[in-house]
């Protein structure tokens, strides 16, 4: 029977680069004394984040809920999961590998898709609005906002537009995702000129530059004509915790196990202990097949496993929260940073990269270091 592999770049000869790895993170910091705000669909109170939320905002209609638990999850649950954890997790759940920069901030989460679990312009202005009237009680320094509007506009009184100015004045740093369809489509909010918008690049899971590659983020303008993404962060191969009880987490405990079997001797003895989950015959289980293997093999490439715990994703939707994450370390350096101040930091250090356009990356590559000492230099 074939060996199972991984389907990421450099499987044979290392594991998927954390977060810290990939940027050549060098800083002591972690987000200590820092809240993020996460405005996203849906959350789950994950290992990797429990201890250090705040609160739950359930956003979702006009009678806003706050609780410190959450009392639904649903598939609108993922999407928060992997950007909230991708940017302030801990790495509890991979014994501290995967973890972000910012593992020691703390969290308040804003739930705001609607009751059809779509999320509409109307649902983040929603968000926005607890935000601005409760930010102080929660000390919020950031805001990720890794969901976006409905359609372009270039108008200055867009309430998301209104609401992310009033936000950066009031000392909120907003950082946005671009969106991923390769296209010159910048929509409300992050066609707002005071956010940090985010694109993304596709480094191949490697920490040398030669290896980066463009990803298909937007691009385009805020509504003042000045040019979005402001920088780009890792968009691909980003590790995240597979939401629990689902059926992706029921058949990745298993398929985890088969993918970091590495001689076979153990598949027999996998296969008979999780058949059930994996929806397999006894008898199968019991004499496996080159169609099985295949079968779980095509399973382990569709839910992107890296382990029983874990698996990989993409979108500028994570690229924004590693941004967030990087933002946090520049406050605990210095928290008398003003959003723009950070803004400016972030975009001077920037790394351009020669193999992509200057619409798709604006300022190029975030550089931690180099962004976190300027925070550090500044403090008077």
């Amino acid at each position: 029977m074939p060996k199972f592999t991984a389907n990421y770049p450099h499987h044979e000869d290392s594991l998927l680069l954390s977060t810290p790895e990939r940027l050549n993170v060098e800083t002591p910091y972690t987000g200590k004394g820092v809240v993020i705000a996460f405005l996203d669909a849906g959350f789950y109170m994950h290992n990797d984040i429990r201890q250090r939320v705040l609160l739950h905002v359930d956003a979702t209609t006009e009678d806003i809920h706050e609780d410190r638990e959450i009392s639904h999850v649903d598939v609108t649950s993922w999407h928060g999961l992997m950007v909230s954890t991708i940017g302030a997790g801990n790495g509890y759940t991979s014994g501290g590998r995967y973890t972000s920069l910012a593992p020691e901030s703390k969290l308040v989460l804003i739930k705001v898709s609607n009751p059809r679990m779509q999320v509409k312009e109307a649902d983040i202005f929603r968000g926005f609005e607890w935000l601005l009237k409760w930010h102080k009680k929660y000390n919020i320094r950031i805001v990720n906002v890794s969901v976006g509007g409905d359609v372009v506009s270039h108008d200055p009184e867009h309430p998301l537009h209104h609401s992310v100015e009033l936000l950066t004045s009031l000392g909120i740093t907003v950082v946005i995702s671009a969106g991923n369809h390769g296209t010159e489509v910048i929509v409300p909010p992050a066609s707002s000129p005071s956010a940090i918008v985010v694109g993304g690049y596709n480094d191949n899971n490697s920490s040398n530059p030669d290896e980066w590659r463009a990803y298909h983020s937007n691009f385009g303008y805020a509504f003042d004509g000045s040019a979005k993404p402001d920088l780009i962060a890792p968009a691909e191969w980003i590790p995240s915790p597979i939401l629990p009880e689902t059926l992706v987490s029921k058949e990745a405990r298993w398929l985890g196990q088969l993918l970091h079997d590495s001689d076979g001797s153990h598949l027999n003895h996998i296969l008979k202990s999780g058949y059930r989950d994996l929806n397999i015959k006894k008898q199968l289980a019991n004499e496996p097949t080159l169609e099985l293997y295949n079968n779980l093999q095509h399973r382990i490439n569709a839910h992107k496993i890296i382990n029983k715990y874990h698996q990989f994703v993409d979108g500028t939707s994570v690229a924004a929260p590693i941004v967030s994450s990087v933002v946090a370390q520049m406050l605990e350096a210095n928290p008398n940073l003003t959003p723009p101040q950070i803004k400016d930091f972030l975009v001077e250090t920037a790394q351009p990269l020669e193999n992509i356009s200057g619409h798709q990356q604006g300022a190029g590559a975030i550089q931690v270091n180099s962004a976190v000492s300027k925070a550090e230099q500044s403090r008077s």
